[in-house]
């Protein structure tokens, strides 16, 4: 099976009530071990792309590439979509002509008229090409990828208005951030997002900053309209993680465990672990 749009799996998780992981991808290491981790768990997966870790992999055509090939090789039977994290307008149109099946173009900072008017022209550009479209209103706080976001209450009327264009999923701030989340953090607003809920429909709505929220919550903004869920630092962290200690306990001195194949192992298996939790939360393990 090769790479498919995220409209689909995202109405079917709508409808019965769970939510889609969408994984950030960095490397070999992270598409392979997220593409396993889903193929395991029978769950359709979506494999996310900022522009910068696209530009560290040398391109949004590499990228393609990369997943398309490597989803060959492992013979991944499970639907997957390629999807632009947090995308500009250019980089947006520039991934649709590369390959992506789906796009997030992001105008959370413009103001809401802008915001409309570039959707509106990115919605036109993916429907021509059967491609989805994720937008957003009030951007979401922290660092990611060197972009710094203040965190905003979205407003649902807003919401409405970006709904309305064509988009097959909506991401709104309500509280949730980027990176790991501070020890006063106040939590997800959820009251804000059954709002949004309301006035939206039956949109598909997409909590991003996924990693340290707990999981109660979690699984209450599910019942909200949530059906995307993105993590990424996360996954970073279990990698980093485990990376040190295969080093600490100077396994990489012994005989060729240098070899980055081997170096790089024990990470990549502890994305493999924390991909396969985050889909048993998230309520699609057999789900594909």
């Amino acid at each position: 099976m090769g790479l498919v749009p995220a409209k689909e799996m995202l109405i079917k998780a709508r409808k019965e009530g769970y939510a889609i992981g969408h994984f950030n991808i960095n490397n070999m290491e992270w598409i392979k071990a997220i593409l396993l981790a889903a193929e395991e768990s029978n769950s359709p997966v979506i494999l996310g792309v900022s522009e910068g870790a696209a530009k560290y992999m040398t391109g949004f055509k590499t990228v393609v590439n990369m997943v398309e090939g490597i989803m060959e090789y492992m013979k991944i039977t499970v639907p997957v979509a390629l999807h632009l994290d947090h995308g500009s307008y250019e980089g947006a149109k520039a991934c649709i002509e590369a390959g992506f099946s789906s796009v997030m173009f992001d105008g959370s900072h413009y103001d809401i008229d802008e915001n409309i008017q570039k959707t509106k022209d990115i919605v036109k550009f993916a429907n021509e090409r059967g491609i989805s479209v994720e937008a957003e209103v009030g951007s979401i706080g922290g660092e990611e990828d060197g972009i710094l976001g203040g965190g905003e209450v979205a407003d649902p009327k807003e919401c409405k208005l970006i709904a309305d264009l064509g988009v097959e999923m909506l991401a709104a701030g309500i509280g949730n951030i980027h990176g790991k989340y501070p020890e006063n953090w106040q939590g997800l607003r959820l009251d804000v997002l059954k709002q949004i809920n309301d006035i939206t429909g039956n949109m598909p709505l997409v909590l991003h900053g996924g990693t340290g929220i707990p999981n109660d919550m979690v699984k209450e903004a599910i019942t909200l309209g949530v059906a995307k869920i993105n993590v990424n630092t996360e996954c970073q962290l279990v990698f980093a993680d485990a990376t040190r200690k295969y080093i600490e306990a100077d396994k990489d001195l012994q005989g060729k465990g240098f070899d980055p194949r081997k170096l790089l192992a024990p990470g990549t298996q502890a994305i493999v672990d924390i991909v396969k939790e985050k889909i048993a939360l998230f309520g699609s393990l057999d789900k594909a």
